[in-house]
């Protein structure tokens, strides 16, 4: 069986953050745009380990961190697979996030310099027309 290494082409690593974390991180963004899609086999932490020289237990804490959010699962003797349901799990999530994030921090901002929900209902759509 053949494993996709897309996250191997197209990232390198930030030693300003934790690389488990950006492992993690990785691996979601090729779920949420299918380069890795439900069912398939995600590359083993050897693998991530020996692209990035990195220790395989640091690549191994980003993997269970997937497996712990049912994300991915094991199958013992073969691998880490996407779960079902995965990408719709994770866009849930950032959905949320990008409440949190970015809505509520705008919403608190306007109703601070005065701005009626009209008007930021209207500059959102002006946003979005102007990034069609």
């Amino acid at each position: 069986m053949k494993v996709k290494l897309v996250i191997n082409m197209k990232k390198a690593l930030d030693e300003n953050r934790p690389i488990f974390h950006q492992i993690k991180e990785w691996i979601e963004e090729d779920i949420l745009d299918e380069e890795l899609k439900e069912g398939e086999r995600i590359p083993s932490t050897n693998e991530l380990a020996k692209f990035y020289r990195i220790n395989p237990a640091t690549a191994g804490k980003g993997v269970q961190a997937l497996v712990d959010e049912k994300l991915i699962y094991k199958q013992r003797g073969i691998g880490m697979f996407v779960a079902e349901g995965a990408k719709k799990l994770l866009m849930e999530r950032r959905k949320q996030e990008f409440f949190d994030d970015f809505v509520k921090p705008l919403v608190k901002e306007a109703h601070r310099i005065g701005m009626e929900p009209e008007e930021l209902t209207e500059l959102l759509s002006k946003g979005v027309k102007e990034n069609e």
